[in-house]
């Protein structure tokens, strides 16, 4: 054995030619994640193929990101954008929360861009229950939970659920399900039905 031989790279960490590939290659394997995961679930994604999707080496994703979990995770992030709904929504009346967050939820939905892979994130947690932590965990703590922390009601983590489940429900019914007359419903009719009740959950004692 010469001197000259490689050493053996360690498990997690990227190469020094992953690693010089700069912040883009992060955003890549995010993009990449929300693609493997709306095209083949979550049980049929797995890190190689995100790698591979992205052009990168397996160890950059685990380097970013760590588990597959903590992937699916980021790639919910990424649709959502909770660091910037959450001022949107916060920063208004507070006697119109309701509305500002189900006007949010809704078009986010009826974004076609954003639509395949939030459905691909839906159908996952509903066959995998890791998924299904993963959506929970972030649409509880991420999104709900801080938005009902900045308001002065008790309960605030059971209003919170009942609002995601609230929310969840609708699209479950409207564009995965497709259950007429409310998958053809007009957004804003939607909007007026659904908020009054969003309100109650996260602002009234």
């Amino acid at each position: 054995m010469t001197g000259d031989a490689p050493a053996p790279r360690r498990r997690g960490r990227p190469s020094r030619r992953a690693a010089a590939e700069g912040p883009d290659s992060r955003t890549r394997i995010l993009e990449a994640a929300r693609t493997e995961f709306a095209e083949r679930g979550y049980d049929k994604t797995s890190i190689r193929g995100v790698a591979r999707a992205a052009g990168v080496d397996a160890a950059l994703v685990h380097h970013y990101f760590g588990t597959k979990d903590e992937v699916f995770a980021a790639a919910v992030e990424l649709s959502f954008e909770p660091a910037l709904v959450i001022p949107m929504v916060l920063g208004g009346p507070p006697e119109a929360l309701g509305e500002r967050l189900a006007r949010y939820f809704l078009s986010v939905w009826e974004n076609p861009a954003s639509r395949a892979p939030l459905l691909a994130i839906l159908r996952s947690a509903l066959t995998h229950e890791a998924a299904a932590k993963v959506l929970r965990g972030f649409v509880l703590r991420r999104l709900l939970e801080r938005i009902a922390a900045d308001l002065d009601v008790p309960d605030a983590t059971f209003r919170a659920e009942l609002a995601a489940s609230h929310m969840i429900g609708i699209a479950m019914l409207r564009y995965v399900i497709r259950a007429e007359p409310l998958a053809s419903a007009d957004p804003e009719d939607i909007v007026a039905m659904v908020a009054p009740t969003l309100q109650r959950y996260l602002t009234e004692g």
